[in-house]
């Protein structure tokens, strides 16, 4: 899917042809698109669809028509009925007539970019709306950390009383979205402050070096963040792992006092179940025998549980 769009004085419009100063985002864009367009602006097929490989990593290529940069963006992947967190990659072109986006998805990222939500956002002013992506890209991760640490709130209330694997479950699944984050979140850092060197090729004005700082600080926060919720999360799994274990040591234990308790009727009604001569058994011939029997083996098995009562064993 292509879209191309074009600022103007008071709207973000899309527009069918391109124009100079134009903004084209490409979802996916199949071999026949990618051929086209590179050919329109002289830039390499491989680079053009770098980003479409999942696997490829955040760097910069500074080419003589070009300059292509690919950082990773967080998406939501859903896995066993429930979200998580996943990167993948975005390429970010800069040509002397307009800017290209590519990425496998359509992202949120862009969501406030096509409300107009951004400040200062135009799309024929190419440095600083790169620096305006990477911005919005550093907050998507903070975003999706909060979230994270949302989802560990609620893992840990269910803990107490959990005696099943579920909730280890979700923790490993938002380990590896940490995991993902966090790498990302580094290869992104390497970035940020590659333009902000003194030696980068894009063309930086005033507002624009403060808008890197702010997205360094924002790129900088988030990494720390995922280093405290991996290190939490980490002891978590270790705490539940003792706090499940533990919840079904008490279980057996409840089981196998509750076993006792009934061991002293069971054997009583195993003893007036026997057959012997002359059929002799103690209250043998008494009127409502049988309750009074019933009687013993529950006061029995009573005092055995109030025994366990008071040893604190329930």
């Amino acid at each position: 899917m292509k879209q191309i769009f074009l600022s103007t004085a008071t709207e973000l419009k899309e527009i069918d042809t391109f124009e100079p100063g134009a903004w084209i985002n490409l979802v996916n864009p199949s071999q026949e698109e990618s051929v086209k367009l590179a050919e329109q602006f002289n830039i390499d097929i491989t680079d053009l669809r770098a980003p479409l490989d999942a696997e490829e990593t955040s760097r910069i290529t500074i080419e003589d028509d070009y300059t292509l940069i690919i950082v990773d963006v967080p998406i939501i992947e859903e896995r066993n009925g429930r979200n998580y967190y996943v990167t993948i990659p975005l390429g970010i072109i800069t040509t002397k007539s307009g800017i290209i986006t590519t990425c496998l998805e359509d992202l949120t990222l862009f969501d406030n970019f096509h409300n107009r939500r951004i400040k200062n956002f135009y799309t024929f002013m190419r440095t600083r709306f790169i620096f305006q992506i990477l911005y919005r890209n550093a907050e998507l991760f903070l975003t999706a950390l909060r979230s994270i640490d949302r989802q560990t709130d609620r893992i840990e209330a269910q803990l107490e009383r959990s005696t099943s694997n579920e909730q280890l479950i979700d923790m490993m699944e938002l380990e590896k979205s940490i995991v993902y984050l966090k790498a990302s979140l580094k290869f992104n850092e390497r970035i940020v402050k590659k333009l902000s060197s003194s030696t980068s090729s894009l063309k930086k004005y005033v507002e624009d070096e403060d808008l890197l700082e702010d997205t360094l600080i924002e790129t900088q926060q988030a990494i720390e963040m995922a280093t405290i919720y991996e290190t939490v999360l980490n002891m978590m799994a270790e705490t539940s792992a003792s706090i499940i274990g533990n919840n079904q040591n008490t279980i057996m234990k409840t089981l196998a006092l509750v076993t006792m308790a009934l061991d002293i009727p069971t054997v009583i009604f195993s003893a007036y179940g026997m057959n012997f001569q002359n059929n002799w058994l103690p209250l043998n011939g008494l009127p409502h025998a049988f309750w009074y029997i019933v009687l013993i083996a529950v006061s029995l098995s009573s005092l055995m549980i109030l025994y366990f009562f008071r040893k604190k064993w329930f």
